[in-house]
Formats: C-alpha cells, structure tokens, sequence
C-alpha cells in the first residue's frame, strides 16, 4: 500500500510538472502584433524542454521550451521572434506542442492584426474614460468605424516584484466598437490619440494598451534602480493634497508595484512608444526630483524592453506625455503644476531635447475646465496635439506639431522693457497681454512667488513680444521672467502666444534666470 501510495504522488508530481501549453494572458483573438520593420515575439506557457511549433501566414518557426519550470505556474516558457511582416492581415496564429501520447496539443490566436502598439500609462488623467470627456458621446457612437483599433485595458493591481505576467486583466484584446470604447478600461486619452494616428496613416492598425491607476506617483512606476539613482528608498505613499479621484478605488501599491505588476509583464512583446499622462500626485511629493524620476523611468522602460526583446524594441522607443493641464478655478494659484511642468521637460522648456532623446508632448496648461477641475474633459484638444507631436517624432511626419518657442530674452539697457524672440513657427499670433512676470528681488526670487510682478505684454513683431517692466524695477537687476506659471494660468486656450498658423498649438510654460 505503501509503495502504491508513492507511486500516485510521483505519478502526481509528473503530471504537474508538464505544464498545458498557452499563450502569456495578455495574448488573445483581435490582438495586435508590431510590424514591420520590427519582429514581433509569441510567447506562452507549455511542456518543458519540448520543440514547440509556430504556424502563422504559411511560415513554419520552431523553437524549443525552456529546460526549466516556472515554479509559480507549474510550465515552462516557450517563445518564438517572428519575421517582419508588412501585411497587416488578419492572420491565425497556431502553436503545437507534442504530447506524450503521440498527439499535438494546439492553441490558436485568431484575427490577429500587424500594426503598431503603444502603450498608454500614468494616472487618472490618463484612465478617464471616453465617455466622461467632452465629446465621448459622438467618440462612442464612431468607434465602430475603426475596426483596425485594437484594445486592451490592465486591471489595477500591482506585484512586489516583476511578474511574467499581468496580474489581472479588465480588458481582453478587442475590436474597436461603440461597447468596448464605451467600456471604462478605455482611456478617453489613449483611444483618441490612437484613432488620429490610425487615421493619419491611412488606416494602419493600431494597438492600444491602457495601463493607467488615478492617483499614483511616478515612484510606483518605476524599477527598484531608477528610485535608487534618484535617491529614493523608503516605500512611502505620497500625501493626497489634492482630492483627485474621489469615489473610486484607492491606490493601495506603493513603490515599484505597478512597474512590477503592469509595465513590466508586457515588456516581452515588442512595440512602437508609449504615452504619458502624469504628474499631479508628484506636485507636492518629491516635486524637485521629478526630472530624475521622469527621465529615470523613460529610460530604464526603454533598457529593459529592449533587453527582454533581444534587441528588438528601440533602445530609444517614442516617448510621449501630455503636461500638466490645470486644476483650480483660480489663475491667482502658483503651487507644485508649474515645476512639474517645467521638469516633465527636464529643465529645458520643450522637448524634443538632447537630456532625453525621442521623447514629445501636448501642452495642455490653456485647456481649463472649471467644473472638470484637475481632470479638464477638454482630451480632444489634448490628443490632437499629442498626435501631432507623435506623427513628427514617432513617424517622421512634416507636421506643425509644436507651439512657439522662446529663442532669446534680452533686457533693455535701461531696463525698461525685456524683449522676447520666438522660433519653431513663421509667426506668432500674440492672444492676450497677460501671463508673463519677471522679478527683481534677486534670490530671494527664487522661493517667494510673492516677489513676481505681472507685467504687461505687446506684440513688437511677427516673432517677438515685449515686456514693460515696472518701475519698482526700473533701477534694479532683474533676476529672471517667467510665463505661464501658474496652476490654472488663463482662460481656456487663452494664453497670451499661440502658432500663427495652427490656432490649437500654444507657446509652453518657460523660466528664465539671468
């Protein structure tokens, strides 16, 4: 009986150890793979050290399982790079495995598309629904035109540490419709800068990955070594100065957890950039380390989907993300928005710039929404400028895609007027007066925001304003000016410089210290 007894655990402890062969979770029917000229990679779960066959579009690929088992899933990895393919399908995908009984086990992934993914992350900003933004209604009732869109959405759990796979999944892989669009796993943000991308590009495929959390600070976003460069190291949940996202769940991860659990199982399969839309749980949270953070976690997110692609991501993927827009129905307010802003750029005031390469943005700081508050439904102004700069960055495009950018400061001899030049546009068109200060009270200048002074702005020239300074400055240095450097700065789209040649693109927040 003994001996009977050993038998069956053995006889156990053999079957499980053979694990069912699947695909990863976050691969399904209506999904997307990248295309050409990058290869796409299938992996999955299956039997160990067993030659596991790849059948898709009339090709044959074989690879064989991992000698080892994963312990928390009783199975072994297979995983199999794809050509380049330039035909965007739709396409079956058929994997085999052998069985001990001489069979084949087979699993398949039907009307799968060729496109490009992106995923989109950040905070409530970027999780908003379609349907609570301006517009949704129509964005809803049109999303059955775009059949070539591909959805998914991450449920919102995180992982102590990187996870192979998504801990939880709200949305499977699915073909854009009125229902899906409508569901409140698709970012209002995400679907409709995909939807213009799909549209500029004559209708290429696109894969869109919500991956987003309302309240979160950038540190849960990012690997153990990015918060050790930056010198972050206590766990610590950022104190909730703003009530962001009342009513719904609250964050319950804290540092890394949601780069474990929701950035880095996808970092297997290949795709063309991400998206970005965060910053406000950092606006009084490690504010002054936000261009560490920032520019720590775009990179260590490109090394390791590079890394664990065996190449193929772009060591320098598209990077995009929307600036803070406003919160206060105050234009008085200073707080943490503006030095967020001005770090999302890493110090420079626009981007594309040399700190860190490839990466884009929408200015969104003129799209207040009073009754919206910190979550303006103002996104379709929102999406279309990140577009814009996504079609020029990502894909090479000749588009207007940023607004003026300030290309010199000069202060008058008599210290009477300050002249600011713009470039990156033919001309400007000068909106309003209001928006700019400078301030003479040397350093002290930079900790009161009491010391600013507004000034009053006119247009000397096609690509040029100048400032009046006042006379309580007239005799003294003056340490710098400022634009736009407020919490909620102007009415909507009511700054004071805007592209002369496309209305819906603004000059950006900018500082400058003599």
């Amino acid at each position: 009986m003994k001996a009977w007894y050993l038998f069956l655990l053995l006889l156990s402890y053999v079957i499980e150890s053979h694990g069912q062969l699947r695909f990863a979770n976050y691969f399904s029917d209506n999904m997307v793979l990248q295309r050409a000229p990058q290869r796409a990679i299938v992996w999955g779960y299956g039997d160990t050290d067993v030659i596991t066959t790849l059948t898709m579009n009339n090709k044959v690929y074989k690879t064989r399982s991992e000698s080892k088992i994963n312990e928390k899933v009783g199975a072994s990895i297979w995983s199999v790079t794809l050509d380049a393919e330039s035909d965007e399908g739709p396409f079956e995908v058929v994997v085999t495995q052998p069985l001990a009984n001489g069979t084949l086990s087979s699993i398949a992934l039907k009307n799968v598309l060729y496109g490009d993914i992106w995923v989109c992350s950040g905070q409530s900003n970027m999780q908003w629904a379609v349907s609570q933004v301006f517009n949704g209604s129509t964005e809803i009732a049109n999303a059955g035109n775009y059949p070539k869109i591909r959805l998914f959405g991450v449920a919102r759990v995180g992982a102590a540490a990187p996870v192979e796979e998504i801990p939880s999944i709200g949305m499977k892989w699915s073909v854009a419709s009125s229902s899906v669009v409508g569901n409140g796993y698709a970012s209002a943000v995400c679907w409709m800068y995909g939807r213009m991308i799909h549209t500029a590009l004559n209708g290429r495929p696109i894969g869109l990955i919500n991956t987003s959390w309302g309240g979160t600070a950038i540190e849960l976003w990012m690997p153990r070594q990015a918060l050790t460069d930056c010198g972050i190291t206590k766990k610590k949940k950022p104190k909730k100065d703003i009530d962001e996202f009342e009513g719904l769940e609250k964050v319950s991860a804290t540092n890394t957890e949601l780069y474990n659990g929701m950035i880095y199982p996808f970092t297997r399969m290949v795709v063309t950039g991400a998206i970005w839309y965060q910053g406000e749980s950092n606006s009084g949270y490690n504010r002054d380390k936000y261009i560490c953070t920032f520019s720590k976690m775009i990179t260590y997110w490109r090394q390791v989907w590079n890394t664990r692609t065996n190449g193929i991501t772009n060591l320098q993927f598209p990077f995009g993300f929307v600036q803070l827009s406003t919160n206060r129905n105050s234009t008085s307010f200073v707080g943490g928005f503006p030095w967020i802003r001005w770090y999302q750029t890493f110090g420079i005031g626009y981007v594309p710039n040399n700190v860190v390469p490839n990466v884009f943005m929408a200015a969104a700081m003129d799209l207040r929404d009073d009754p919206g508050g910190i979550h303006p439904r103002t996104k379709t102004d929102v999406a279309y400028r990140l577009s814009r700069a996504g079609l020029a960055v990502a894909y090479g495009q000749q588009v207007e895609y940023q607004g003026p950018i300030v290309s010199n400061v000069v202060v008058s001899s008599a210290s009477s007027t300050i002249e600011v030049s713009y470039t990156n546009v033919t001309a400007i068109e000068f909106r309003n007066p209001n928006g700019f200060e400078v301030c003479c009270q040397g350093t002290t200048c930079a900790t009161n925001d009491n010391a600013w002074l507004l000034v009053t702005a006119s247009s000397k020239s096609s690509l040029s304003v100048s400032l009046s300074i006042p006379s309580s400055c007239a005799s003294s240095t003056i340490y710098g000016i400022r634009y736009l450097w407020r919490e909620t700065p102007c009415d909507f789209k009511q700054a004071a410089v805007y592209s002369a040649t496309d209305a819906n693109l603004p000059s950006p927040p900018y500082l400058k210290v003599f």
